[in-house]
Order: C-alpha cells, then structure tokens, then sequence
C-alpha cells in the first residue's frame, strides 16, 4: 500500500486558510458518501467498497454511525439500549463491528469523515439532548480518540438552527477532545454551515449541500423545502463556494452533498429524470474552480447501500449498490484530483477576471482557476472560450484540452507573448464539458525554458 497521507502529518488547514495539508503535502479532498456504511455492509462488502473507492483516487468516506436511535447492524445488534442515548449497548457487534471498519479503513490509508448521529431524525425528534449528550459523547470520544483517520462531523442533514446550543456543544467537545482533529457540520439541503456556524472556533471548515434540484424546481412543497428568505441557488452549487471564500474568517469550504449520480431530481417525483455521471462532474468543477477544497460525490444507491430490488428503497433507487459502485461518475472524479494535484491547486485561486468570453448564466458559465504557472477553464456546454493572457505573456504556455470525463489532456500547441487565446473545443466527441489547460512549458529539469527553434 502506498504512504498513508496522516504519515506525512496530521490533516490540518493550510497556511492560507484555503486548503489542507499532511505536513507539508497538499491534500485534495475527494469524498464518497456513504452513509449507511456501518449499518447495511458486512465487513467483507465493506473492504470490498472501501477498496473500491481507494483504487479510485478517493481519500474520504462519508458515514454516521447511528442514523435512527433503534439503530441496527445486519446482525441485528441495536447500538443503543431501548433507544436511549444515555444507555450504549456494548454488547453484541454493533460497536466491535464499527471498530473494525474504522480500522479497516486505517489500513487502506483512508480517512472517515463520521457524524456520531443523523441530526434529521435523531436531534430533531429530541432523542438525543443535552440531558444526555455528554454521555454519549464520552462514549464516542473515548472509543475512537486513537484513530488517526478520523475527521469529526456535527449535523446530519439538517438546519443549524433545529438544536444550535447542542450542536455547539457537540462540537466544542470534539475539539476539547483533540484540538488537531478536523471537525466540521453537514447541514440541510441547499444550506451551508457558515450560515450559523462559520465563526465557531470548533469549525475548522464550512460544508454546505448544494442539493439535489433542478433550477425549476426551488419550491416543490416538499418537507426540504427552505425558508424563502435564504439563498438557494438552485444548479449554481459554485455560488455556495463564493460566498463562504468572502467570509472571514477565512476557512476552507467543501459541497458535502452535491446532486448525486442515479438520484431522482428533486428527489421525491418518480417522474422526474435522474442525474447522470455528467451532472456529478458539472458540480464538481464548478465548485473546485470556485475555489472549493476538494469535492464530495455520491450515488444514490451506494450512499444507502440497496442491498435487495424488491425493496422499494429511497429517492427512486433502481440498481443494486454493488452495480452503482461502478458506475462512471464514480471513477471520474479522480481525474479533477489528478489535474488539481498536477497543476499545484493550493497555490491557485479563483480567476474570473482572466475570463473574456462573454459570461452566460445557468450551464453556460465558464469557470476559471489560475496560479502563477496555470491557468484553467471548464465549460460544462462545450463553447469557446476566451481568456486573458496579460499575466503569462512572458512565459512559454503550453495549451491542452483536457476532458474530464476520461482525464485524457490532449495537446494543442505552445503559446508565449500572446495578450489573449480563443479556443472553441473540439466537435464530435461524447461528452460536452471540457477544460481548456494552459501550464508553463519546463524542461526534463523543471526548468522553465521549453523548447526553441534551432
């Protein structure tokens, strides 16, 4: 196995606030979701996801440990005793089975992103409170204190409002536990963190979830509707990044829940279409070029592990989990990590700026990253782009379409002392996203001269 990232350093914000590091290694995060891990797989099926998601590039996996107060594992081993959070049942395999993933896990060299309960069921119907949150936490925070691995989630899809005093107290007991450990909130749909957490001091970053609708459908009458005084932007998950950037302080932020692959639009209308690999890439670059600090994707069936197609499931689940895993989204979001890491991302920022294409709303928006040897575009409808080139016109740019969905950079040709470039992406091809890459030209020394004409 390769070098596990925590063996470089503990996992802790950078020091431009923006992004992560292990020491001095960059950490791009790449997150799969996976809530109902712990609950619906043997450990047999679990090494088998885990490893999955490690040969593909991802070094995050998403679960809770008790998404319901009865909570169950396949054994049927509950993980409470008569669903009362003072009373831990550690009997049975529920916890033995769980300290066995976390482990399992270790050794993969991946880290777990935990929430110790759902917040949407759990706080929200008041089965856990502050008469025995502390308890229950001693629990948690003692069994997993050794974990280097493990990145402490408060929350669970839900308002921050529902219980502020508890989740503040949940995450201020993370962070007393062990200061180093990364602790964060995942809150409700088409909202963010910041908006009730951001100058917590337990907050390391902000999460926001950007959701799972269309832009026609910001009001279905559904039970995830939100209050119409707050932001909801709809498809533009990169507005989320934007508006947490201008926040101070200032702290990274990441799409904890972007529209999955294979789930219903909108969620709850079995009419309704799915979302296909190309939508998880679409969130995924703008949210990254946005100036996010890596990205989380899901699936619908893997997310809640769809063990049987007799059952009815969630959201319109219409696979097994185990044919989900493989599906194309899934590998695709390594190769946004590979083309991040290539270019030195934790030195880049956001680059609208450079745009000169005239910018359209919606799936027309053409997205810019840039650093001091890089400069990168996306269009998700495949039209010319058109940047500015005032800022590397001394240097030799070497000019790449790159395709997200196959992570092949296809070479262009060498631009130097140019003002501007204009590019229309080739026709023809499968998919329309694309990005337009220009990197400094260097030599096998890394040097950059590049190649001159005799």
């Amino acid at each position: 196995m390769n070098k596990k990232p925590w063996e470089n350093g503990i996992l802790q914000v950078h020091e431009n606030k923006r992004y992560f590091i292990n020491g001095d290694t960059p950490f791009f995060c790449l997150a799969d979701t996976a809530w109902l891990m712990f609950q619906r797989l043997t450990l047999e099926e679990t090494y088998r996801y885990l490893r999955n998601r490690k040969e593909k590039g991802y070094n995050v996996i998403l679960a809770d440990f008790l998404h319901t107060a009865d909570q169950k594992n396949l054994a049927g081993d509950t993980a409470l005793l008569d669903g009362d959070f003072s009373k831990v049942n550690t009997c049975g395999t529920f916890w033995s089975h769980i300290d066995r993933v976390m482990e399992m896990a270790e050794e993969l060299g991946l880290y777990l992103g935990v929430l110790p309960v759902w917040g949407s069921d759990i706080v929200q119907n008041k089965f856990l409170n502050m008469e025995n949150l502390k308890s229950f936490m001693k629990f948690i925070l003692d069994r997993y204190r050794h974990c280097p691995n493990l990145i402490w989630i408060v929350g669970g899809d839900v308002r921050g409002d529902v219980n502020y005093e508890l989740f503040c107290a949940m995450g201020n007991m993370m962070k007393e536990d062990n200061p180093d450990r990364m602790v964060t909130y995942h809150p409700f749909g088409r909202t963010d963190s910041s908006q009730w957490f951001h100058k917590e001091g337990w907050l390391d970053f902000n999460l926001f979830q950007s959701g799972h609708r269309r832009y026609d459908q910001n009001q279905l009458g559904s039970w995830d509707d939100n209050r119409s005084s707050e932001n909801c932007f709809g498809e533009d998950c990169w507005r989320y990044v934007e508006d947490d950037y201008g926040r101070l302080p200032v702290k990274p932020v990441l799409d904890g829940e972007p529209s999955y692959e294979w789930v219903l639009q909108g969620l709850h209308d079995k009419t309704q279409p799915y979302w296909q690999a190309a939508d998880t890439r679409r969130y995924a670059y703008w949210d990254v070029f946005a100036g996010a600090a890596g990205h989380t994707y899901g699936h619908n069936a893997v997310m809640q592990f769809h063990r049987d197609l007799s059952e009815e499931g969630s959201f319109g689940v219409n696979c097994l989990w185990e044919d989900g895993m493989h599906h194309s989204g899934s590998s695709q979001m390594k190769h946004l990590k590979d083309l991040m890491e290539s270019v030195g991302f934790i030195h880049g920022k956001p680059a609208q700026q450079l745009l000169r294409s005239k910018q359209e709303e919606k799936y027309g928006r053409i997205s810019v990253f840039a650093g001091e040897d890089f400069l990168m575009a996306y269009s998700y409808s495949g039209r010319e782009i058109k940047l500015s080139l005032e800022d590397y016109k001394e240097k030799r740019m070497m000019v790449f379409w790159f395709c997200p969905a196959t992570g092949v950079k296809s070479y262009i040709k060498t631009v130097s002392g140019q003002s501007e470039i204009t590019e229309m992406p080739p026709v023809g091809d499968e998919t329309t996203d694309i990005v337009l890459l220009l990197q400094e030209e260097r030599d096998i020394h890394g040097e950059a001269e590049g190649w001159k004409k005799e």
